[in-house]
């Protein structure tokens, strides 16, 4: 274990290492932003959707119970963008984006591509590594407010039925309640959860062995691992959250 922890630290520490000097890929990583939104988007607004109606038609009993249901929009809107948006976009990333980065790499591991890449001149780490932990970083925080937007209208079109509250009226409600900390908390919380995503599925797969056994074991454990630390990550990111708050 504390072999791997330190195969780890060396990995990420030449991640900064090789970030911080030029030359950069920049048309590696815009292909590689495209890639990490474009697999992921059809999911993210299906699920984003479908959660704003769920949690809004879940919480209403409980507050019409003290006949405030004028609430909702406040609560969908604070649930969202606090805590169901940046983890529900961190999730299906993992799922998507991290096994994909995984399986990749470590099929080109296998075929001996990323060797061929140092022969040829090319710093496969830079190319490989680089491009895709910076477009997951990037990527998932804009993801994760469109997936709080998609929650919001599937939030609105419950409310809408139920209590015939305008639009407008909605968005007012929900901006009221926000404050600059949950904007703030959430785009931090996306940027470490996207930097760990693409960390864990780079070092998967760059890392891969074993023939095309070592593959799914990559593409495995870019899952397993992505989501375990994001769990973990979001309970450290909220205990700092309400300690600012308090």
């Amino acid at each position: 274990m504390l072999l791997e922890l330190y195969r780890v630290h060396q990995f990420v520490m030449k991640f900064f290492k090789e970030f911080l000097f030029p030359p950069y890929e920049g048309k590696e990583i815009i292909r590689q932003c495209y890639q990490v939104g474009y697999r992921s988007l059809l999911l993210i607004s299906l699920t984003g959707f479908i959660t704003g109606i769920v949690f809004t038609k879940q919480s209403r009993p409980s507050l019409a119970e003290f006949g405030a249901t004028s609430w909702l929009p406040s609560l969908v809107g604070i649930a969202l963008l606090r805590t169901l948006a940046p983890l529900l976009t961190a999730l299906i990333s993992a799922g998507k984006v991290g096994s994909s980065i995984g399986a990749e790499l470590g099929s080109m591991k296998v075929t001996e591509q990323i060797d061929a890449m140092e022969v040829s001149a090319t710093n496969p780490f830079k190319f490989l590594v680089i491009s895709r932990v910076i477009a997951t970083t990037v990527t998932i925080p804009i993801l994760t407010f469109y997936t709080a937007l998609v929650g919001l209208i599937g939030g609105f079109v419950n409310v809408m039925f139920n209590e015939n509250t305008s639009f407008i009226a909605y968005i007012q409600s929900f901006l009221d309640s926000i404050t600059f900390l949950d904007i703030t908390a959430s785009t931090i919380k996306s940027i470490v959860f996207g930097f760990t995503i693409g960390m864990v599925g780079c070092y998967q797969g760059y890392n891969s062995s074993r023939g095309t056994e070592g593959v799914g074991k990559a593409a495995n454990s870019a899952v397993v691992i992505g989501m375990f630390l994001v769990f973990v990550e979001e309970i450290v990111a909220t205990q700092i959250t309400f300690f600012f708050k308090t």
